[in-house]
């Protein structure tokens, strides 16, 4: 249990303010039938900009992973940044653990606050949400940015030992880690040069903060995400594309990044950050929003072959 000052949940209320400080308000909504959506909307919503939906992944809610994000673009985006379901604030009775129904839950949260189009930007699970948007809502997404989300996995990849991991399990107790050692696994796999000999006691105190809400459901969605994944069932999208991944990727190594660039074809363009692996939002924020500040602001250049951050092409 965490002591009388819990640093995570200190952190989580600074990140409230700040995102409240740059032009955001937290809200809820009730979809019906059991779900609840926490999101981040405009407080005032302009009419003269476009809107960016940010979609976070399995590690944190939305703040964790989008705070090095608000400020810049805030200032040019109608921002909303919802929790998925079972994380932060958002949940739902209904069983259905697919990302499928999680992309319905957004849409359905957008709709309830009159957003018609949008562009999408998705981290790791949050990009799996992001390319299902496109697939079954395809008129009302404009832009769609994916960042290292191994969309294009199938089942099989796991047994042909694509994976740092061995089986479904496995990944459960990291990528949802209830003991320290867990936590340090993760950051072993998620950062290109992770942080080292961080104390116990914090780690306990972001296990009890984050980690220990909806675990059964959180468990049931990453099992959802590889249970007889197959890339010939996935739906073909034709938007507009930016693939974005860390040349050291662990979690869902680069061959993901070519498959995806592939199975979407000349309307995407990829970008590999040198230096950098899973978490890209946290190691390098400033590479990752230059590309997508280019990509959704600029006019759509003419599809270009996959690039290092440095503008080399890669072979």
């Amino acid at each position: 249990m965490p002591g009388c000052f819990s640093f995570t949940a200190s952190r989580d209320r600074c990140f409230r303010y700040y995102f409240s400080s740059h032009g955001l308000k937290s809200t809820t909504t009730d979809l019906g039938e059991g779900t609840i959506m926490h999101c981040w909307v405009p407080k005032s919503h302009s009419q003269s900009k476009p809107t960016l939906l940010l979609i976070h992944g399995i590690g944190a809610n939305a703040m964790w992973q989008w705070h090095e994000f608000v400020a810049p673009l805030a200032a040019r985006f109608n921002l909303y940044i919802p929790d998925l379901v079972f994380f932060g604030d958002s949940f739902s009775t209904r069983p259905d653990r697919s990302e499928t129904f999680q992309a319905q839950c957004v849409l359905g949260l957008l709709e309830a606050h009159g957003v018609k189009k949008m562009s999408v930007a998705g981290i790791s699970y949050g990009g799996f949400v992001a390319y299902s948007m496109a697939a079954q809502f395809g008129e009302r997404i404009e832009r769609l940015v994916l960042c290292c989300a191994g969309v294009c996995l199938e089942e099989k990849d796991m047994e042909k030992g694509m994976f740092q991991v061995r089986s479904t399990e496995e990944a459960v107790s990291i990528l949802l880690p209830q003991r320290p050692q867990q936590v340090r696994q993760l950051l072993k796999i998620s950062f290109h040069k992770p942080a080292r000999n961080l104390p116990s006691c914090f780690l306990n105190d972001f296990i009890e903060v984050m980690c220990t809400e909806h675990l059964q459901e959180r468990k049931g969605l990453i099992q959802a995400l590889h249970k007889d994944r197959k890339l010939s069932d996935l739906p073909k999208i034709s938007h507009p594309t930016l693939i974005i991944w860390g040349e050291h990727d662990l979690v869902f190594p680069v061959e993901l990044a070519h498959r995806l660039k592939r199975q979407i074809g000349e309307s995407s363009q990829l970008v590999i950050l040198k230096n950098a692996g899973h978490a890209i939002n946290a190691e390098k924020p400033k590479e990752m929003y230059k590309h997508m500040k280019s990509f959704l602001v600029d006019p759509l250049p003419p599809p270009k072959q996959e690039s290092h951050s440095n503008g080399r092409k890669v072979d």
